[in-house]
């Protein structure tokens, strides 16, 4: 199996399965959809959850998987032999890793992870560290608060208007997907230039 970077989706989400199995299918069908649209997979490892559910879903169905984990998260998230893993040191290392090896992202329901992750690349886009699509999958409504959050910082001066739409929310996996071909950068962001050593 080969790994084409140019083709990778990073995936942001739990690492636990929810007790409400619309979450559970939902990032089964991702899985599903992200081949179909001949993309690939970048996420944070191991094989639980829901992380574990959409890697299985891209790598059953004959797509490239990439898991990158520190290597002492190995005794919570266990390792696994879904496509390929690399074992690195830090959090940092990892999501360094995850973004230079991603062409978007996508984040599913999950925790102070999840939300944590979701927002950096959020802040990178608006910074102009990177231009990469950002799509939250907003199954069940889960997402909701964080729309209302981000309309609230705009309306307090504190996000500019059309950098609301660094952020694309979608209901379905599909839309996900099509939402990744259709993205259009905000001309609202900051005009930095950044080194070679920059995260992204």
């Amino acid at each position: 199996m080969t790994l084409n970077n140019d083709n990778l989706v990073c995936v942001f989400c739990a690492s636990h399965d929810s007790t409400n199995p619309v979450y559970n299918e939902a990032a089964d069908a991702l899985g599903r959809e992200l081949v179909q649209a001949s993309y690939g997979l970048v996420y944070g490892g191991g094989g639980h959850g829901l992380m574990g559910r959409v890697a299985r879903g891209v790598f059953e169905n004959n797509g490239s998987v990439l898991g990158i984990i520190p290597r002492s998260l190995t005794k919570y998230e266990g390792t696994t032999e879904i496509g390929r893993t690399i074992l690195v040191d830090s959090m940092h290392e990892r999501k360094q890793l995850m973004s230079e090896h991603a062409m978007a992202f996508i984040a599913l329901p999950g925790g102070f992870g999840t939300l944590e992750e979701l927002l950096e690349v959020a802040t990178w886009s608006m910074l102009r560290i990177h231009s990469k699509p950002i799509i939250v999958l907003n199954t069940n409504g889960y997402y909701n608060a964080l729309g209302d959050m981000i309309d609230k910082a705009v309306e307090a001066g504190f996000v500019k208007p059309g950098n609301k739409d660094i952020i694309v929310m979608c209901d379905t996996p599909k839309e996900a997907i099509a939402a990744i071909k259709s993205y259009s950068v905000p001309t609202t962001r900051y005009d930095l230039t950044w080194t070679a050593a920059s995260p992204m």
